[in-house]
C-alpha cells in the first residue's frame, strides 16, 4: 500500500472561514432533503443545528467585517421582494 501524504497546510482565518461555511451551507442542504424525504419540517433537530451552525458561521463573517448587517438586511428585503412576486411564500 501507497503510504498517503499528509498535507498540513494552515489557512489563514478568512479562507478557513468561508471554507467551513461552505461545508454548513453542505450539510444543511443534506438537512433540509432529509426534512422533504421524511416530512419532518417543525422540531426537526437536525434541521435546527445545521441552520445554527449556518448562522453561526454568518454572525462570524459580520464579526470580521466580510458582511455587514445593514448590507445583509438590505439583501433580506430585495429577497422577500422577489418572494412576493414569484413565490406564495410571503404574502
Amino acid at each position: 500500500m501507497a503510504k498517503q501524504k499528509s498535507i498540513n497546510k494552515k489557512l489563514d482565518y478568512e479562507t478557513e472561514l468561508l471554507v467551513i461555511t461552505m461545508e454548513e451551507c453542505g450539510e444543511m442542504i443534506e438537512a433540509c432533503s432529509k426534512a422533504i424525504r421524511c416530512e419532518d419540517y417543525k422540531d426537526n433537530d437536525r434541521l435546527i443545528e445545521e441552520v445554527g451552525d449556518v448562522l453561526c458561521m454568518i454572525e462570524l463573517m459580520k464579526n470580521r467585517g466580510m458582511l455587514s448587517s445593514r448590507d445583509l438586511n438590505n439583501r433580506v428585503q430585495i429577497k422577500k421582494l422577489k418572494l412576493l412576486q414569484w413565490s406564495n411564500l410571503i404574502k
